[in-house]
């Protein structure tokens, strides 16, 4: 999922190899449980399924989501006036390659934390002394917060410490200057976790999968 979109809302089934079973199995959409972030392939079925294909059920109609995030700027700066999937998709990946290390040259995972979501009580608390907190409802309880807004907040946009560090144009992004080990990027992750808790009583959750 990205920029307002989730995989799963065109995902019609989940076709895998069960190791301990050793068969194949289907789960419909509603039976892979789909979460932000999470599924049942996280949950009881982790490292029990091999997922070897997925259908998708896509739709003549798209409904364009262009307020998320900066698309709609995007758009305007590369002259779209017509809306396409395409359109949407270039201006997504202009925005992407303009943030985000190119793996080929700088070690990193993507977006290293979930983006928390709060309850409206908390986001309103915390409003009072952070205005400029950007948010995104959920539903009528529930906000979610950019992780990336958060850590930056917390100044670790741009750092760095031997061969690991944060990303200086997204701080949700840890990286890998060349040296560094897996343990020292988690160290890194959990100071990071530690100091948004301090900070704002939010704890963040890593997305990459860490044995």
């Amino acid at each position: 999922g990205a920029y307002g979109v989730e995989a799963c809302e065109t995902i019609e089934s989940v076709t895998g190899w069960h190791w301990e079973e050793q068969c194949f199995i289907t789960l419909s959409n509603e039976q892979c449980r789909f979460g932000y972030r999470d599924s049942i392939f996280k949950q009881e079925l982790k490292d029990k399924i091999f997922i070897t294909s997925v259908i998708f059920r896509l739709t003549k109609h798209p409904d364009f989501r262009t307020t998320y995030g900066a698309i709609a700027q995007e758009l305007e700066r590369m002259k779209i006036t017509e809306l396409s999937a395409r359109a949407v998709a270039n201006a997504v990946m202009s925005i992407r390659r303009s943030k985000l290390p190119d793996p080929a040259v700088t070690g990193n995972a993507g977006s290293f934390f979930k983006n928390p979501v709060i309850s409206i009580g908390l986001f309103r608390t915390l409003q009072e002394q952070y205005p400029d907190m950007p948010s995104y409802p959920v539903s009528d309880a529930m906000i979610k917060i950019p992780a990336g807004w958060l850590i930056e907040s917390c100044g670790w946009k741009g750092y760095r410490r031997g061969d690991m560090g944060v990303h200086e144009k997204q701080a949700l992004v840890l990286v890998n200057h060349g040296g560094a080990d897996g343990n020292e990027i988690r160290q890194l992750s959990e100071e990071i976790i530690g100091s948004v808790r301090e900070r704002f009583g939010i704890t963040l959750e890593r997305e990459v999968q860490i044995w």
